[in-house]
């Protein structure tokens, strides 16, 4: 039988709805919820942190309506467990049961009922997990983003997820290793692109194609910390500009300078979660921030938090 989070990782245990809600607020995700006017229902949640990855499994006790403004940032995967959910999302209305998944979007909202006696594990994915996965298969990142197609599936055609994600519970409450996590956590993000049907175009490059591609990367990871013009990557990639911009496109689905920004910021963000990082406004003017309130909403944009979060979390 896969256990999903034991009691090990129990928060609360028989209490107020509400103070499971204000939990989840600050630590998964921003909702409101809506609670019949009678009655004391005892609500439960177990939580871990794995990596970039939040693991919940939740029980409100009784009838619930979640509700929430788009998430932005993040992924919602929601098993059920047992009992029923009935999902409302621009105008189409569904009803799930154990055994199914629901995925929802970074720009849908949410609106979900539950049943009293339902229960269900929630995986919280931020949006830059899935957008590096789709980058190490070179596949064609979509410019408005990665959007998976249908909100609802079926466990069981998931083959292997469940186990998968029992084995990542089990690590997560014997506090594995970081290298350990952040394999396990790409594991998870290409298991997604590679069993829901999304918008991600699967076609890989040429020899030629990637050959002209791969040396502008490495030069790009190699000078994070310097100002690269577009000049210079044309010369590594020995084409024109607009070759060079279709390159790009046709590689990550942004302009070389948008990468590089992306990249980063990314890099920002793992420099910030060692416990070396000196300070944030340090590792940012390494990167070529220069603006620091123009960096941090772009921050908070890309990780869902700002860059002193981040920071703080390590001390």
């Amino acid at each position: 039988m896969t256990v999903l989070l034991s009691e090990r990782s129990q928060i609360f245990d028989r209490a107020d709805p509400h103070a499971v809600s204000d939990y989840v607020n600050q630590h998964v995700g921003s909702h409101c919820i809506r609670l019949p006017p009678k009655g004391r229902p005892q609500a439960s949640i177990s939580h871990r942190t794995f990596s970039s990855l939040d693991l919940c499994r939740i029980r409100y006790g009784a009838p619930v309506r979640v509700t929430s403004t788009a998430l932005e940032t993040i992924y919602h995967l929601q098993i059920l467990l047992q009992g029923h959910c009935r999902s409302t999302s621009r105008g189409q209305e569904q009803v799930l049961g154990p055994g199914e998944v629901l995925l929802i979007n970074p720009d849908d909202p949410v609106d979900l009922t539950y049943s009293a006696d339902c229960e269900k594990f929630i995986i919280k994915l931020p949006v830059r997990l899935l957008e590096n996965a789709c980058l190490e298969q070179h596949w064609t990142l979509p410019q408005q983003g990665i959007r998976f197609v249908a909100a609802r599936h079926d466990l069981t055609e998931m083959g292997g997820f469940l186990p998968l994600l029992g084995l990542i519970c089990h690590e997560a409450e014997n506090a594995a290793e970081s290298e350990v996590q952040a394999l396990y956590e790409r594991i998870v993000a290409n298991k997604l692109l590679a069993l829901l049907t999304n918008n991600v175009l699967r076609v890989v490059p040429r020899p030629d194609e990637r050959g002209g591609f791969e040396p502008v990367r490495q030069f790009i990871e190699e000078h994070l910390t310097e100002d690269i013009s577009v000049k210079q990557l044309m010369a590594v990639a020995r084409v024109g500009e607009r070759s060079l911009y279709t390159l790009f496109e046709r590689q990550v689905g942004l302009s070389p300078r948008d990468y590089m920004r992306q990249r980063k910021l990314e890099r920002v963000h793992a420099v910030l979660q060692l416990a070396k990082a000196r300070s944030v406004t340090e590792v940012a003017l390494d990167y070529g921030f220069l603006h620091l309130g123009r960096f941090s909403e772009s921050y908070r944009k890309r990780f869902g938090e700002l860059p002193s979060q981040t920071w703080r979390r390590q001390r």
